[in-house]
């Protein structure tokens, strides 16, 4: 994020955002698989108390910004990991629908460019700007090898693409990037904040 200028993330546009309950009723499309990634996130206790001791920091991450669209699965992926997240150590969660909020996804870009998402962006009590974090985990990059096969069947054959991917979408790969989430995004925040 550049801080040559003020970010267009006042704290009262914050506050616009959607909490995680408001979401999940204005999505239209794959609230079951938003609803399935946040029943099967698994924090640790000592997830739990990491993410507590951040957010206990002086300047620790009270509050997070997500951005995000319901129609992209490294969203309906990772947002539900955040949500959890969020819910388990008191941070304040607001999210934005990426396409209405253009502005706010401009300041964020994935290498200086890319609109990718979610995005992630944590903020201290008085709204300071952390870090952010965006799309999915090093390890999902590192892995994605392991779609490719599925996916080139989408025009071959879409009903046994979808079949495969939906699959894929519950199965222990998928479930290993959600936890690699967890992880990742502790780890960040331990790099920025410093504890009480």
């Amino acid at each position: 994020m550049s801080q040559e200028r003020p970010s267009v993330v006042t704290p009262e546009r914050f506050a616009s955002g959607l909490t995680w309950e408001e979401w999940l009723k204005a999505i239209r499309r794959n609230r079951d698989k938003f609803e399935y990634n946040y029943q099967e996130t698994v924090l640790t206790p000592e997830d739990v108390a990491a993410l507590r001791e951040l957010v206990a920091a002086p300047h620790g991450p009270a509050k997070v910004l997500a951005l995000g669209e319901d129609w992209c699965p490294d969203v309906f992926r990772g947002l539900p990991v955040m949500a959890k997240m969020a819910q388990a150590a008191g941070m304040e969660l607001r999210i934005f629908f990426r396409d209405q909020n253009l502005d706010i996804m401009d300041e964020f870009l994935k290498d200086g460019q890319f609109r990718s998402i979610p995005t992630f962006v944590f903020y201290t009590r008085d709204h300071r700007y952390i870090c952010h974090w965006i799309e999915r985990p090093a390890l999902a990059d590192s892995e994605m090898h392991l779609l490719q096969e599925i996916l080139q069947l989408r025009e071959k054959d879409p009903e046994e693409f979808r079949r495969q991917y939906e699959a894929f979408q519950r199965g222990p790969v998928w479930a290993r990037w959600r936890q690699e989430t967890v992880r990742e995004i502790i780890e960040l925040l331990r790099a920025k904040v410093r504890p009480s």
